[in-house]
């Protein structure tokens, strides 16, 4: 027989974790599903505000926000692995450096917004958090 999911952890309405995303309201607070949408849907292609089940469907959005970051960060991280070999006939050296930055930077980004994304979608599933101090 399956065993049940344990529960997930409740905390406090209207605080937001360390890593939550700017722009969002804390979970709980009248609104913040609003705001949390919008965030999911401006992280996704355009064309996705047209399916009616994202909307009614917040943790679908979230789910699918979260593959197209994941796809952009790993597309930083094959990006930055492959830049020296396929533009070494090219650009020159001093670009090449700034190309390598910007993917560094783009996948410290990228992978700063999975981790607000994952905290979306868990309080878009109820989980709230208490402050540690």
């Amino acid at each position: 027989m399956p065993q049940a999911a344990p529960p997930r952890p409740r905390g406090k309405d209207g605080i937001a974790p360390p890593g939550w995303p700017r722009g969002v309201r804390p979970p709980g607070v009248p609104g913040w599903e609003d705001t949390a949408t919008a965030w999911l849907f401006d992280l996704c292609p355009t064309d996705y505000r047209a399916h009616d089940v994202l909307r009614r469907h917040p943790p679908i959005l979230a789910r699918m926000a979260r593959q197209h970051v994941m796809a952009a960060l790993a597309a930083a991280r094959d990006g930055y692995g492959t830049a020296r070999l396929d533009l070494r006939d090219t650009v020159p050296v001093h670009a090449m450096d700034a190309v390598l930055r910007m993917y560094e930077h783009e996948g410290s980004r990228a992978a700063a917004t999975k981790r607000a994304v994952r905290l979306v979608a868990e309080a878009l599933m109820g989980d709230r958090w208490e402050p540690r101090l």
